[in-house]
């Protein structure tokens, strides 16, 4: 009987050698996300970008997405403003990274100029919405540490919600919670939290489709910021997937004639 209990002991501590952390867990459910989304090539898309301040005026903008996905690297995307007049033909480029800071250009028909975006200030607001700069860049698996906090339901599907913290500089954020749905990986939900560890906003992403058999894009992604009380609505339609874009399609130096 006492030989028995040891090996049971053995059995039960060789067990909980070979089990998960929090932080490994978490690490394989943003892997496995990266690599359910790979091999898409490239998308574009047109996007209505709705702005909500807090006496709920609203304003409204008409937006072209350009989407290349990276060899090696971080994915390349462009967004051209076609509406209203005062920001018509306004470009933003950004050339993701991982824990190197993105690299990001914007075009500003007013001043008839590219502007290259400093790396600290990557928390500020972008064109007036509640999306940061950092927002904006693919979200490499290498940008963040992981913690696996626990299942949940989120709707109709079970989610993991895990924890994930900016492991690049002159981030806005000192961490993130995400839901992410079991079955495909679609990210539900995020909060985002401040410098100073208070919820600065959540992301809410919606109405999702599944595109050439594989991947799954939302129709909606709403921010709410619960400290200003301002709101983004981003509504997305005409995905179109494999266009053939290549690097010449996003070329810093030809930003200002970008059509």
């Amino acid at each position: 009987m006492k030989h028995l209990w040891i090996l049971l002991l053995c059995i039960g501590l060789s067990s909980n050698a070979m089990a998960e952390t929090p932080e490994e867990k978490g690490l394989a459910i943003a892997k496995a996300a990266d690599e359910r989304d790979a091999g898409f090539g490239d998308f574009i898309a047109d996007m209505t970008m709705t702005l909500r301040n807090r006496k709920g005026n609203e304003s409204v903008r008409y937006i072209r997405i350009r989407t290349l996905e990276g060899e090696g690297e971080g994915d390349k995307s462009m967004s051209i403003f076609d509406e209203p007049r005062d920001v018509k033909g306004t470009a933003m480029l950004t050339f993701s990274h991982g824990l190197k800071p993105d690299d990001q250009w914007l075009y500003l028909p007013a001043l008839k100029r590219v502007k290259r975006i400093n790396s600290r200030n990557k928390s500020g607001p972008f064109m007036g919405s509640e999306f940061a700069f950092e927002d904006l860049g693919s979200q490499e698996v290498e940008k963040y540490s992981y913690k696996y906090l626990r299942d949940e339901a989120c709707g109709e599907w079970q989610c993991y919600v895990t924890e994930r913290k900016p492991e690049y500089e002159y981030s806005g954020y000192t961490r993130q919670i995400v839901w992410r749905d079991q079955a495909e990986y679609r990210v539900v939900k995020v909060e985002f939290y401040d410098r100073k560890n208070a919820l600065l906003k959540t992301l809410d992403s919606r109405g999702y489709k599944e595109y050439i058999g594989r991947y799954w894009r939302p129709d909606e992604m709403f921010v709410q910021n619960h400290q200003n009380g301002k709101s983004t609505l981003l509504k997305w339609s005409n995905y179109q997937f494999r266009t053939g874009l290549t690097d010449r399609d996003f070329n810093s130096n030809t930003l200002s004639s970008v059509r």
